[in-house]
């Protein structure tokens, strides 16, 4: 796959960026492009979410900033010591990553939050060369089953050979390591099938492995 730059106008996809016409127009003040990544140039730890949410990255510009799901997230970057700040609300809020950066599966807000297999495959050119920039070693941390398939489409590897599962761990042939969490979704939390427990538990063992080099 050639290196192709990521730009914030990208419009290869016309169904996303119909679609971030429509919602710019109904919300004149959100950031309605595709989503930046987030945080240290070369950092320790990578995480991959899915994509942006309409009142979340898509409104503020910023991976998980303004939905439910960027609560837990930044908190947790913070109590770890991967943030100098617990709330993310806006680009002009002062946080900083520290060792970390944030990334999306997808950059553009899909609508129903449910991107097509084309749109996730025409992505994930970007991805493959964020990946593909990380430092030996590097953490990469899936929020979730399709960021977990989207890491190992962009590294070539089989996803038969690295099944997700909550909390499981890989080390990839190219010395990165892939860890997984469910995604910090309201739905996940509001069901129990994450708990901040579970959550702190993956960066724990983030923290622990990052430190001990």
């Amino acid at each position: 796959m050639n290196k192709v730059e990521f730009s914030a106008e990208c419009q290869q996809c016309t169904r996303l960026a119909d679609f971030l016409k429509e919602v710019k127009q109904a919300n004149p003040d959100y950031y309605c492009k595709p989503v930046v990544p987030f945080g240290a140039a070369k950092p320790k730890l990578l995480i991959v979410g899915l994509a942006p949410g309409l009142h979340g990255a898509n409104a503020t510009g910023r991976p998980f900033t303004g939905d439910f799901a960027g609560i837990l997230l930044y908190q947790t970057l913070y109590k770890f010591g991967f943030s100098n700040q617990a709330v993310s609300e806006s680009l002009n809020d002062k946080l900083k990553l520290k060792q970390c950066r944030i990334t999306n599966a997808v950059k553009c807000l899909p609508p129903e939050n449910k991107p097509t297999s084309e749109e996730i495959n025409t992505c994930n050119q970007f991805l493959a060369d964020e990946l593909n920039s990380l430092p030996k070693n590097t953490i990469i941390l899936a929020l979730g089953g399709i960021a977990h398939k989207a890491i190992l489409k962009a590294l070539t590897l089989k996803i038969k050979d690295y099944p997700f599962g909550h909390d499981t761990w890989y080390t990839l042939p190219n010395g990165l390591q892939l860890a997984t969490s469910y995604h910090c979704s309201k739905y996940n939390t509001s069901t129990k099938r994450l708990t901040e427990a579970m959550f702190h538990e993956v960066f724990r063992k983030i923290r622990k492995t990052i430190d001990a080099r």
